[in-house]
């Protein structure tokens, strides 16, 4: 079980919840149990386990983690949000969010958006490869950052073996490909989108070695390390929630899977079976500034759903990227 290692709640008044929750206890004898009565299970929860419209006050749940469909994520503090975005090789994982509101209700976004669920919207044909600038397909997380985005490097080992100063510039130009919108399709720049780097950090991404989100603590870093095993990459944000409006981004960590994937940055001619560093850092900084996962049919969008090995085509965004990062900024 992963303990919560975020801000207290001390001294904060808290809405009486009045909805009646019956959570499940199966899979153990000695259930945590809140004053209220509500039961969960020790160990990973589910999300039957703490359905939508339970009260994570009433059930004791927060700190506790939540997996769904191969990923899970820490509960959050009462008006909050978790995201966790796993860029796979097959696409079997999408990730989802938990979404924690001020009196402690608790919802999901468990869409496969694939540039048709919720917040997305698609433009011509679902199947079939599209050229990247002929396609307008996107899809969104549901937050954005409303200021700078403020960033450090983890000072452990880095992808493809870069010094730190090499993966720096990497990733900062990654993240420059998204609030600067870069294309080959003449876009222009009109995105308001913005970040920057601070320095070198002992923490670690709030990302365990099986790609859960854990606690945030404050600080967004990059890194590397183990991850599961069919995660080449994981993003988690957390965000405020903000009525009417996409939720405040407050701190998005990035991990590369170095333990069971290669990675470079200048694959050559003889490259095999390695990740473009710069690709999927582009994707990843995509996931940081609220874009989800498109699939099938938009493999040329830097945010399709699967990377691609030996490539540097999703350094450069699409016309669906461009897109969806104009409709939020």
């Amino acid at each position: 079980m992963t303990g919560w290692r975020g801000p207290e709640l001390a001294g904060r008044v808290i809405a009486a919840v009045t909805l009646a929750v019956a959570c499940a206890t199966a899979g153990s004898d000695t259930p945590t149990r809140a004053s209220d009565g509500c039961a969960l299970a020790h160990g990973v929860l589910t999300v039957d386990d703490l359905p939508a419209g339970s009260s994570v006050l009433d059930c004791a749940a927060v700190g506790r983690l939540v997996a769904h469909e191969g990923t899970a994520v820490t509960v959050p503090e009462p008006g909050m949000k978790v995201s966790v975005d796993a860029l796979s090789v097959d696409g079997s994982r999408h990730g989802f969010g938990l979404e924690v509101a001020a009196d402690g209700t608790v919802s999901y976004d468990l869409t496969d958006h694939y540039g048709s669920g919720k917040h997305a919207r698609a433009a011509g044909p679902s199947t079939g490869g599209r050229a990247a600038c002929a396609d307008g397909a996107y899809a969104l997380s549901g937050h954005k950052e409303y200021g700078t985005y403020d960033w450090w490097l983890g000072d452990g080992a880095l992808p493809g073996g870069l010094s730190p100063a090499d993966a720096r510039h990497a990733f900062e130009e990654a993240i420059e490909t998204i609030t600067g919108t870069r294309n080959d399709c003449g876009y222009k720049d009109v995105v308001g989108a913005r970040a920057k780097y601070h320095s070198l950090t002992r923490r670690e991404a709030g990302i365990d070695r099986q790609g859960d989100c854990t606690a945030r603590d404050g600080l967004s870093v990059w890194d590397a390390g183990k991850l599961g095993d069919a995660q080449v990459a994981t993003t988690c944000s957390w965000s405020r929630l903000v009525p009417g409006r996409p939720d405040w981004l407050k701190e998005a960590d990035v991990r590369f899977n170095t333990s069971a994937y290669t990675f470079t940055n200048s694959p050559t001619a003889d490259c095999a079976d390695a990740y473009d560093i710069g690709s999927v850092a582009t994707h990843e900084a995509g996931h940081v500034f609220g874009l989800a996962h498109v699939g099938p049919g938009h493999e040329n969008q830097t945010m399709f759903t699967n990377s691609f090995t030996c490539t540097t085509w999703a350094r450069t965004l699409g016309r669906g990227d461009v897109l969806g990062l104009r409709a939020l900024y």
